[in-house]
């Protein structure tokens, strides 16, 4: 079993080890002799280009940390307190908000009217907003979070709170929330792959590049690299950039610079899903 368990950890590590083997090999052997795991010549040309234009590199890893930051908290937030409310039997209405958030699991209005509201109607164009808000709420979450306050916290705990008079807000933020930390850390986790991994909405809403995400930098950078590559036979100016700019290598890098940042933070959410799991195994 020890073994099996490894083999499968190495086979979903090995897919990102590659490619950070792909990203310090040079362009002439990836082009000679292909992709190797040990590759013929070592380079560090890929990192070297993205480091010259790194001022917008790390402006725009700076919108992408921010908007990770303050987006994962208002979805939180959001995500938490709709759940909470709609696991509550005193809430007459739950049983509507519930059929509410899944009714927009089954249908959405579609994209022209989420660009004709968020430029129109609320002016968002150009803004941060624009990249939070889109992904602020989400119906499969709120499931999720719902089920994890019906079967986690019991409801003998809220009750005796209530009697010692405590608030509805005194008993969610004091009692509720600690006892839900797995489930919060499980949908904070998918909300930050969401925020992170966003780059439609920057390609819908924003124009000022010293808004552009890191994601949506990055594809521009990819696209730009292969119209070089297809336009080589142009000659000129266009000929010389593509004989000193490492394709492949770069997009490898390009994966690696967006990739690691998301990758680090996993482990401080481990031991979270790993409470989540063993939650209602032992029944008594």
């Amino acid at each position: 079993m020890t073994v099996l368990l490894g083999l499968s950890a190495f086979l979903c590590i090995f897919p990102f080890l590659y490619v950070i083997i792909i990203s310090v090999s040079s362009e002439e052997s990836l082009i000679r002799y292909g992709y190797k795991l040990i590759p013929e010549e070592w380079s560090l040309d890929a990192y070297s280009y993205l480091w010259n234009m790194r001022g917008q590199l790390f402006q725009s890893f700076g919108i992408s940390l921010l908007v990770t930051i303050l987006g994962t908290v208002i979805s939180v937030l959001m995500i938490t307190m709709y759940a909470y409310a709609i696991s509550r039997p005193q809430f007459r209405y739950r049983g509507f908000f519930t059929f509410f958030a899944f009714f927009t699991m089954l249908f959405n209005a579609g994209l022209v009217p989420l660009y004709i509201v968020m430029n129109q109607f609320l002016d968002l164009r150009n803004t941060i907003w624009a990249l939070i808000l889109p992904l602020a709420m989400n119906a499969f979450y709120i499931i999720i979070m719902r089920t994890f306050f019906v079967r986690s916290i019991p409801e003998a705990i809220l009750e005796s709170a209530r009697i010692d008079g405590a608030s509805e807000w005194r008993i969610f933020f004091k009692i509720s929330v600690p006892l839900a930390v797995p489930g919060i850390a499980t949908i904070a986790l998918f909300s930050t792959l969401g925020y992170w991994n966003d780059w439609f909405h920057a390609l819908l809403f924003i124009d000022d590049p010293n808004l552009v995400p890191l994601q949506a930098l990055l594809m521009r950078i990819e696209n730009n690299l292969e119209f070089i590559r297809q336009n080589t036979e142009l000659g000129g100016a266009v000929q010389e950039i593509y004989a000193t700019v490492p394709q492949d290598a770069a997009k490898m890098a390009m994966v690696v610079i967006a990739t690691l940042p998301i990758a680090l933070t996993y482990p401080f959410f481990q031991k979270y899903f790993i409470s989540g799991l063993t939650i209602g195994g032992v029944k008594e």
